[in-house]
């Protein structure tokens, strides 16, 4: 069920983004979720976003940048090892230039540039570009 709600969520930014909407609300939400939110937030693909009442259902509303093209989570979530996400990186996106694959690892979720950095490998999340 945690993989259905995350890829809700990400599909809902999507839509909104195709909209032109300015912010989305999300609901329910997870850690993973939040985590991911991180991620796409540091990278600049989105401006904000504000969690409320995160130990309930709770939900997390979204400012959006226009910058989401395709946000993707992972109905199945691949073994990946360090050495190979370069390859995986190269297959999932559709050039290197943009895009980043999303990872959990035991040092927490990771986009693929800071887990090669680090030299870790993990579970495929999802991706965004």
């Amino acid at each position: 069920m945690g993989r259905r709600i995350l890829n809700e969520a990400l599909r809902a930014i999507v839509n909104a983004e195709k909209r032109g909407k300015a912010t989305v609300e999300l609901k329910p939400i997870s850690t993973v979720m939040s985590s991911f939110l991180k991620i796409m937030k540091h990278r600049g693909y989105i401006k904000n976003f504000q969690v409320y009442d995160p130990h309930r259902v709770g939900r997390i509303t979204v400012e959006l940048q226009g910058r989401v093209n395709d946000c993707k989570a992972l109905s199945y979530r691949q073994d990946i090892k360090a050495r190979d996400i370069d390859g995986y990186v190269k297959r999932s996106l559709p050039t290197r230039q943009w895009g980043y694959v999303v990872i959990t690892t035991p040092d927490g979720v990771l986009d693929h540039e800071e887990a090669l950095r680090r030299n870790v490998g993990g579970q495929v999340l999802g991706y965004f570009h």
